[in-house]
């Protein structure tokens, strides 16, 4: 009985993710809506209002759960997240990917196992989304650092050869490859949509989060506001940058062994688990019985945790 309606929502749950796959590739809605979204303008969507202009409002893909987050507050920090990891998915499309996901995991452990360990599943699956986010805005944030002396290096040379902020920020953003080049991109759209040049850069500079851009954003504001030779502190700030990603690549190599091995202690448990529950589905049954055995798979995946986290505080060396 229980089998066939699991297949079934399996089932379900795949035509609902081939559909939601197939829409997201299709045109749809505002264009400048879409565009706000592409160029990082997620306030302006969330607020209903534009740079120059207040259109109709655009119809909601997911709209009771749009309604949702923005009753929860948490709308426009998903939004941001998205923006930062240069996702192309609304705050609530990637809810609904949550939810997906952490139906299947409880499917497929309910199916195959039993509904205990189909709960864990489904929260297991349910964080993949949030971890792959987290990789890539860490990933994007990365390269973008490991660029950002050699963008200086063409900013401050354009500079120099007579070209004008904005000209030299559009040359960055033809020359260079992503995900500077979409970054200084976004800046030089969101400027011809009406954004100020300063607010534009703090946009961008809240998207990556790096205290090296945050410094490269605060020279050129103060030099747009105050004067100065802008051209000289780039330099400046260029040469130092660069010196601080070589120390920080070093540090990164020597530490490498220790970070795989705390991942790899990490995974181990997990994958013990897992592997014995499949080849004997009713070796964990005792540890969910009532009483005192409840407390040792919380207790052993606490520590874990715990573990997991210490080593890599320990070898994530600030530079």
């Amino acid at each position: 009985m229980i089998g066939p309606l699991v297949t079934g929502i399996l089932a379900a749950m795949a035509v609902f993710m081939l559909f939601f796959a197939i829409q997201r590739l299709l045109p749809h809605g505002d264009e400048t809506e879409e565009r706000l979204r592409e160029y990082g303008l997620t306030e302006y969507v969330h607020s209903g209002k534009r740079p120059e202009e207040t259109p109709p409002k655009e119809r909601q893909r997911f709209a009771f759960v749009e309604r949702l987050l923005h009753g929860y507050g948490i709308a426009d920090k998903l939004a941001n997240m998205l923006a930062k990891a240069d996702v192309p998915l609304t705050a609530a499309e990637f809810v609904v990917v949550l939810l997906i996901a952490g139906i299947l995991g409880y499917g497929l452990g309910s199916f195959r196992l039993n509904p205990v360990i189909g709960l864990g599943l489904g929260a297991i699956f349910a964080s993949l989304p949030i971890f792959y986010l987290r990789f890539m805005q860490s990933r994007r944030r990365n390269a973008f650092i490991n660029q950002l002396p050699d963008v200086l290096t063409l900013l401050v040379g354009s500079l120099r050869a007579g070209y004008g902020l904005s000209q030299a920020i559009e040359l960055v953003a033809r020359e260079v490859s992503p995900p500077s080049s979409k970054e200084f991109g976004r800046v030089m759209r969101a400027i011809s949509l009406g954004l100020p040049l300063q607010r534009a850069l703090d946009n961008m500079a809240q998207r990556i989060e790096s205290d090296d851009l945050d410094l490269v954003v605060t020279a050129i504001n103060v030099q747009y506001e105050m004067g100065g030779n802008l051209a000289t502190v780039l330099d400046t700030i260029s040469e130092t940058i660069r010196e601080r990603v070589r120390v920080l690549r070093e540090v990164r190599t020597l530490t490498a062994q220790q970070r795989l091995t705390g991942t790899i202690l990490a995974l181990i448990p997990v994958g013990l688990a897992v592997l014995l529950a499949v080849m004997r589905p009713g070796y964990f049954d005792p540890f969910f019985e009532p009483g005192w055995p409840r407390i040792m798979p919380a207790a052993a995946v606490v520590m874990m945790m715990i573990g997991f986290f210490l080593i890599r505080k320990i070898v994530d060396i600030k530079v």
